[in-house]
């Protein structure tokens, strides 16, 4: 009896180590890309729901190029966030913002723990202003397109723990 208590602490400390050691992973950008995006215009609507421990939205950060061309990282947040963002390009023009790219998302199979891989088609459509963007996000495969309003921030929300200012 008492070798089964311990074993039970054991395993409850293991499993508070390893819940800690992902929370310390996935909800926090590499240094690389808060470097990439810190030269981007970034708007979110990213927003950590306390009671799920998750963080749910959008945030596109927009790079202008030459003339009108422009390229741009989507993050999607539906509970773990893709820490790379999907790289998308098009046009601005006239405050008109378009552009498409494809979305690789390596997923894990449970319990077999093989590696499925899945692209989505995805598209960004709306008004660009300085504060903020309006359009529709599309991302094939998921539950949109969706309607949102991304307001300017200094950040990707993944940087908040690197900046204190969000």
């Amino acid at each position: 009896m008492k070798c089964r208590k311990i074993i039970h602490v054991a395993l409850a400390v293991l499993l508070i180590i390893v819940l800690l050691g992902t929370l310390e992973g996935p909800l926090n950008a590499s240094e690389d890309e808060c470097e990439r995006t810190s030269r981007m215009r970034i708007y979110s609507n990213a927003a950590f729901i306390e009671e799920a421990g998750d963080v749910v939205g959008y945030e596109l950060a927009v790079e202008q190029r030459d003339g009108t061309s422009a390229t741009a990282l989507l993050h999607v947040y539906e509970g773990v966030p893709n820490k790379d963002g999907i790289y998308i390009s098009g046009h601005i023009a006239g405050g008109k913002l378009t552009m498409e790219g494809d979305w690789i998302e390596h997923l894990i199979e449970q319990p077999s723990k093989r590696e499925i891989v899945q692209t989505h088609h995805v598209t960004v459509n709306g008004a660009l202003d300085p504060t903020s963007f309006r359009g529709t996000i599309k991302v094939d495969g998921l539950a949109t397109p969706t309607d949102v309003k991304l307001k300017r921030v200094s950040h990707i929300w993944m940087c908040a723990s690197q900046k204190a200012d969000r």
